[in-house]
């Protein structure tokens, strides 16, 4: 794996650099082949918060997970396990595939049960525990932002007054608002 990591408000020192490496790199294990992909870390710092965000782009998958936590190399140990998470969960699911479409024998399945004996319960189907029904009123998204606010939630569905069609408005990790809508 080639590394491209960047500090904002921080200066990437040596031991940084090697502890990234070092933890990132235990990743590959999971691949039969080494990953030729591109690990870009981003390390910042803002308000006595560390936050690290890795991107692992690969051909049918994008890796990415972040953390932001008082002490920078538990953020780092953090967002490994993510990682692993996702990955786990991505061979889960191929895996899961390739048994429905009767292939001989599924890719991952020696490593898994390996090292993943233990962890069947956290890769299991996602399971829906509630359903939510309830009519989309036609507002603008700043009344729409100021509704998810009073109810105290991370997002909120309605009906845009302009366009008629369903959108989102959603808090983002940096205090402030994103609108989603669809593209047709």
């Amino acid at each position: 794996m080639k590394y491209n990591i960047r500090g904002e408000n921080i200066e990437v020192t040596a031991a940084i650099r090697e502890y990234v490496e070092k933890k990132i790199g235990k990743l590959e294990r999971y691949f039969d082949t080494p990953l030729t992909s591109e690990v870009h870390v981003n390390l910042s710092v803002y308000n006595d918060e560390q936050r690290i965000e890795v991107t692992i782009p690969m051909t049918d998958l994008l890796l990415r997970a972040e953390v932001q936590r008082t002490d920078l190399y538990a953020a780092i140990d953090l967002v490994v396990d993510k990682l692993e998470r996702q990955i786990r969960k991505y061979k889960t699911k191929i895996n899961r595939k390739v048994r429905q479409n009767g292939a001989p024998k599924h890719a991952f399945a020696k490593m898994e049960r390996e090292t993943f004996d233990n962890n069947d319960e956290e890769i299991d189907e996602i399971e829906i525990v509630r359903t939510k029904r309830f009519n989309l009123k036609p507002m603008d998204p700043e009344e729409a932002v100021l509704q998810m606010d009073m109810l105290g939630h991370a997002f909120f569905v309605f009906t845009n007054d302009k366009s008629g069609e369903s959108n989102v408005v959603y808090r983002r990790n940096d205090g402030k608002y994103g609108l989603i809508e669809p593209s047709v």
